[in-house]
């Protein structure tokens, strides 16, 4: 019961910004929204309906588009929420959640390094596995695969 209220909530709240709420195997659901009401999202889901903690922040690369997810886990109801925006593949861009969830902090620099996700107002940006200045994103379809003969073997010497 707690998705139908749920969803008749976000509908209310975010209007057609909302995109529905699909049901998915041991969350309340997935809900699907327009990146350009996150982080207003973000602040109703943790202050109104008590998702108060992030537990992941990732992203998928479809070649056609990027899709970033978050799942959250409210105390009081003891149940996860799934939130999934698409962007366009172009400019994968959305609002930081650290300002709201400070611990999405590494979770969005992972998404950034590997899937090439940006996420505004991020307040440290950076790479976290790749060495900065490295200029692609392992993640992406789009990734160069190397045949083996162009890669450089470093071979330990004892």
């Amino acid at each position: 019961m707690r998705g139908v209220e749920l969803s008749a909530a976000l509908a209310a709240r975010f209007g057609d910004k909302f995109l529905g709420l699909d049901p998915f195997p041991g969350l309340v659901g997935r809900v699907r929204f327009d990146p350009s009401v996150a982080r207003a999202l973000f602040e109703y889901l943790r202050d109104e309906q008590g998702f108060v903690h992030l537990t992941m922040v990732g992203g998928i690369d479809w070649v056609d588009h990027r899709e970033v997810f978050y799942t959250l886990w409210s105390d009081r109801d003891r149940t996860y929420l799934q939130l999934s925006a698409d962007l366009p593949a172009d400019h994968p861009t959305i609002a930081s959640a650290v300002p709201v969830w400070p611990g999405a902090n590494a979770h969005e620099r992972e998404a950034w390094d590997l899937v090439g996700i940006r996420f505004e107002g991020h307040p440290d940006l950076r790479r976290i596995f790749m060495p900065e200045g490295y200029e692609f994103h392992p993640l992406l379809r789009s990734f160069p695969i190397h045949e083996p003969e162009e890669l450089e073997v470093k071979a330990r010497s004892d």
